[in-house]
């Protein structure tokens, strides 16, 4: 066999190599757009919270700066998605006081929302005796003396959108709910046993991004 028979089909197989090569890389392209233009015309929207209610079982100050509270709180969240499911794949909750957390984290059990579902979980977040910062104990003692808390009830965790067979990456999701509730003379709330039951029905703020 002559050098440039042997060379000739040396280049027919690279030829053959490189459109093989492209030819997967089309087929990734083609993939990708079909699964962006699917998505852009379903638009998924981002999951809808309401904190329904809070019943303060305890919140108190002991000491010069240590925090206990059982806070029992409803909170709901609906899928206004009418083609996209979602997985909560992880979701934390606790109570958060002027941006600091108060209470332990309560893990949400896992989930799966189908198309226009509604989810409602009521956990308990507690602490016992954990100690804050003075600055911290102080403005909560002066608010408890007011008789007026305003404590933010928080959810961070992880989502998953799925599209018929096919399931996203990771998002993560921040959930903000303000619960403003007053003591003493200006008390609004409900007696439940030995805790106090606020009613509030309010939309929480949601952040979703990837993650």
């Amino acid at each position: 066999m002559s050098e440039k028979s042997c060379g000739h089909r040396h280049d027919e197989r690279k030829k053959l190599y490189r459109r093989i090569f492209w030819l997967v890389i089309a087929i990734f392209v083609i993939i990708g757009l079909v699964i962006l233009l699917v998505w852009a015309i379903l638009q998924p929207k981002k999951p809808t919270f309401i904190l329904q209610d809070a019943t303060v079982n305890a919140l108190s100050l002991s000491g010069s700066n240590f925090l206990s509270s059982n806070i029992e709180v409803t909170i709901s969240a609906k899928n206004p998605n009418e083609r996209i499911g979602i997985y909560y794949e992880k979701l934390d909750i606790y109570a958060s006081y002027r941006n600091q957390q108060i209470t332990l984290a309560t893990e949400l059990p896992r989930s799966y929302q189908g198309h226009k579902d509604i989810t409602i979980w009521s956990p308990f977040l507690y602490a016992n005796s954990v100690p804050v910062s003075p600055y911290l104990a102080a403005a909560l003692g002066q608010d408890l003396n007011a008789g007026a808390v305003l404590v933010n009830i928080k959810v961070d965790g992880i989502l998953k959108w799925k599209v018929g067979s096919w399931i996203s990456g990771k998002y993560r999701i921040n959930v903000n709910c303000p619960a403003y509730m007053t003591f003493g003379n200006r008390f609004h709330g409900i007696a439940d046993g030995e805790g106090i039951k606020y009613q509030f029905v309010q939309s929480c703020s949601v952040e979703v991004a990837p993650s």
